[in-house]
């Protein structure tokens, strides 16, 4: 009787059937995740030969995050960057040395052939103030947060052949220029007309993104975005380029390397005497080695349907 009730288990058991986990079949609908960076920099001097500022210090922080959808034939994808960065010295005070907010929201709908017909929404400003420097420690305010902020809303096609690189391009593009401080928009700044705090601008738009795991402990991502106005200075392209580079050095550890470039008509450069002087090519390279946390790839996917 024992042997027989073992051949049957063994029989009963040869014949069930295994339900597959239905989460593994459920697709994915959001990646999520991001990066962040802290570095700092001390040094201190006390009857050193060679010269230099008794004590300086500096910090830089970078937040990286990111937020992709898709199901079907819709798409989501939003980015967000925010940096700050100050340098502190005993001869000149402390100055700033970065200082970013840039929100991307784009939303698709697949036509096919990797295009999406696509609305895009683009926040960009910075935190605090910022001054040109004549001599040592005269300063003169060139911007503040809001001061400027643009504001971009844009209908057109994405081309999005992979999840990590993407090309946007639109004919009618609405953009905002706010100069919310007094001082500045009295003075015109970032072109809006004296005395005013907005300035409308509609024209075409492209925007480039790419990034890439490009060794097993360094990432990149580049954004280029360029607009022309149609409303005013037709043919001037304002551009904006964002890179940034992060190579994990240990586990805790990494270093990052930002290079930024900008140019935009309506932005006047300031010369040495605290005069304004014609656009010219901005370019802004942060470079620093510290604490790093990564969280990427974090993956959400829908909830198993409820089994009745």
């Amino acid at each position: 009787m024992h042997a027989q009730s073992e051949i049957q288990g063994l029989k009963n058991e040869s014949n069930r059937t295994f339900k597959k986990d239905p989460a593994d079949t459920i697709p994915q609908t959001w990646k999520t995740g991001g990066l962040f960076n802290l570095n700092f920099n001390q040094a201190a001097l006390s009857n050193w030969a060679a010269g230099g500022d008794k004590s300086s210090l500096s910090l830089s922080s970078l937040l990286s995050l990111y937020a992709f959808y898709k199901e079907g034939r819709r798409s989501w994808d939003n980015t967000l960057d925010l940096a700050y960065g100050i340098v502190n010295t005993t001869s000149l005070g402390t100055r700033k040395a970065d200082d970013r907010i840039d929100l991307v929201s784009k939303y698709g709908y697949d036509v096919g052939k990797h295009w999406y017909l696509s609305g895009l929404f683009n926040f960009r400003s910075q935190f605090a103030k910022g001054y040109a420097y004549e001599g040592d420690t005269a300063r003169r305010l060139t911007s503040n947060f809001l001061s400027p902020a643009y504001v971009l809303l844009s209908l057109g096609m994405d081309y999005k052949p992979k999840d990590n690189f993407s090309v946007f391009l639109s004919p009618a593009t609405a953009r905002w220029v706010i100069v919310a401080n007094d001082s500045l928009s009295s003075l015109s700044a970032f072109g809006v007309d004296s005395g005013k705090h907005v300035k409308f601008q509609l024209g075409a738009f492209a925007s480039i993104n790419y990034m890439a795991k490009i060794s097993p402990t360094a990432m990149y991502k580049t954004k280029l975005d360029l607009f022309t106005d149609y409303l005013h200075h037709a043919g001037n392209v304002a551009v904006y380029w964002n890179n940034i580079l992060n190579v994990k050095v240990t586990k805790l550890i990494s270093m990052n390397l930002s290079v930024n470039l900008i140019y935009d008509n309506d932005i006047k450069s300031v010369k040495s005497d605290g005069t304004f002087d014609g656009p010219k090519v901005q370019l802004q390279e942060v470079l620093g080695i510290g604490l790093a946390y990564a969280f990427n790839n974090k993956k959400v996917v829908k909830p198993a349907p409820a089994t009745p």
